[in-house]
């Protein structure tokens, strides 16, 4: 059994703008963001944390070193933010004023639309991530482990892994820097214990 702390990187300017979408684009965190970092670590304290993975952003890997209380922070590239395409930067108002047929063509079908036209697929996002927590599952096994990443890739992994279709990911909120706990069983099944919380 793996058991994963899972966040979601603390608030950015993209995030405070009318939640730009953010994506590759690597910035850091705002005040608030690193104050919501450090509420996890508060709140984790006494939590025995055996390891700590993070995206390369900036964002996470600030984010996993507040929350860790320093800890070393193993950065994997397979934690990423989406590819957005041509939505980077860009409020989901804004670039749905440009081209309503991109937004309504990923909704429907995420896993085989390319985000923003010219970004990643779902399907191609949830399979990096899987390929991650399965070879975190084998060097973790019987651990805690914590690990911090993104909105979307986040939303995507849990939906899948959970039996729900792609385009439910949006169905479900993961807001910056709360904690979500699930556990991994020795066949890779998913139960989610807790989604936004406060503490494990």
């Amino acid at each position: 059994m793996l058991k994963v702390i899972l966040l979601r990187h603390g608030e950015t300017a993209y995030n405070a703008a009318g939640n730009r979408y953010c994506g590759r684009t690597d910035i850091g965190l705002t005040e608030k963001g690193i104050t919501q970092a450090t509420k996890v670590f508060e709140a984790l304290k006494g939590v025995p944390v055996d390891a700590v993975y993070a995206s390369p952003l900036q964002r996470a890997l600030t984010t996993a070193a507040i929350a860790s209380g320093n800890r070393a922070v193993t950065a994997d590239d397979r934690l990423i933010e989406a590819d957005f395409g041509l939505w980077e930067g860009k409020t989901k108002e804004a670039f749905n004023a440009e081209d309503p047929t991109l937004w309504a063509a990923w909704m429907k079908d995420p896993e085989g639309t390319r985000a923003g036209g010219t970004g990643e697929t779902g399907g191609a996002i949830v399979k990096r991530v899987n390929d991650f927590f399965e070879e975190l599952h084998r060097r973790h096994n019987g651990q805690l482990v914590m690990v911090v990443a993104h909105n979307g890739i986040n939303r995507l992994y849990l939906a899948s892994k959970l039996g729900m279709p792609l385009s439910n990911y949006r169905r479900f909120d993961m807001e910056n820097s709360a904690v979500s706990y699930f556990e991994l069983d020795d066949e890779n099944v998913l139960t989610l214990k807790k989604l936004n919380a406060h503490s494990i």
